[in-house]
């Protein structure tokens, strides 16, 4: 966006205010660098789009290189000439004081198959390519990024968690049913703008293509699968809270540990909420108020991105 345009759409985007309710506890500083890097992501997609319209093959590769080169070095492209890159490099130094090393390498090495899955959403797309419902879901797990959301709840809670919490089978389960429930309503809310703009990447489209679902059936089970997420997380929500209790009892840093568990499981339990209120308040999914439905108001691109 223009800076303009920023001021016109940014507060009915309601971009950083998505995070809010998801890492409560995080100090104001940490809590701003979460919301810009939430809101860095939606300029990232929409450059995705974008780039996907109008054929840019290769600015798009070049891109995604830059990206790769910035999880490594993000103080030596701060400065970089394309603001897309530049601001990621801005939210990775303003995020990563606040756990160790070992903390920012994890971080990054899970970002960089965000950028591959990316990469080949944008093949499929310029192919016309439709995954299949499996490869979809394996597909929408990395563009949604569910392991950084996940990574960020633990600088939230100022601890990082040792891998026996942190891959604890429960802990994982309720985490990642967050994130699915996150992207199923996502593709539910965003279905019809996605349909009007031709797009190919929507649990409900790979419904229709691949299980010949009507539109009205995939609908519902999207629904189902979003309802299922919730009920997959209140399931194992108990034993989330008993392993945060073994925690407390168990090393010099038990009650550390468990009350770090504590504060990522609290956040969880927000993000349904946080979800479900952005995407009824945000101007992202309001497709019935713009002239062409394929194209958000607020992106002015007609093919001139440098």
């Amino acid at each position: 966006m223009s800076p303009s345009t920023a001021g016109r759409f940014a507060d009915d985007l309601r971009y950083t205010d998505l995070v809010a309710g998801y890492y409560l506890g995080a100090s104001d500083e940490l809590l701003a660098a979460i919301a810009d890097f939430s809101a860095w992501f939606f300029a990232w997609d929409d450059r995705h789009d974008r780039d996907v319209v109008h054929g840019r093959s290769e600015k798009w590769r070049r891109l995604c290189g830059s990206l790769h080169d910035v999880l490594e070095d993000p103080q030596g492209h701060r400065g970089h000439a394309d603001p897309l890159v530049s601001a990621l490099a801005d939210c990775l130094i303003r995020m990563r004081p606040y756990l160790p090393a070992t903390w920012s390498s994890r971080f990054t090495d899970h970002f960089h198959p965000v950028i591959d899955a990316y990469d080949r959403e944008f093949d499929n797309r310029m192919h016309d390519t439709v995954p299949t419902v499996a490869e979809y879901i394996e597909l929408r797990r990395l563009t949604f990024a569910h392991e950084l959301w996940i990574d960020l709840l633990e600088p939230t809670a100022g601890c990082e968690l040792p891998e026996s919490l942190r891959g604890d089978s429960a802990f994982r389960r309720a985490a990642l049913a967050t994130q699915d429930f996150a992207a199923w309503y996502n593709d539910l809310c965003s279905l019809p703008k996605e349909i009007a703009g031709g797009e190919l990447h929507n649990l409900g489209i790979s419904l229709i293509r691949h299980e010949s679902m009507s539109l009205q059936e995939a609908v519902a089970e999207v629904h189902r699968r979003v309802g299922e997420c919730v009920e997959t997380f209140l399931a194992t929500e108990p034993a989330v809270l008993a392993l945060a209790d073994r925690a407390a009892v168990s090393g010099e840093h038990g009650v550390r540990h468990a009350a770090a568990v504590g504060s990522c499981l609290f956040n969880m339990r927000n993000w349904f909420s946080s979800v479900y209120w952005f995407h009824q308040e945000s101007g992202r999914y309001r497709t019935e108020t713009w002239d062409d439905q394929s194209t958000p108001p607020y992106v002015d691109d007609l093919g001139g991105l440098p």
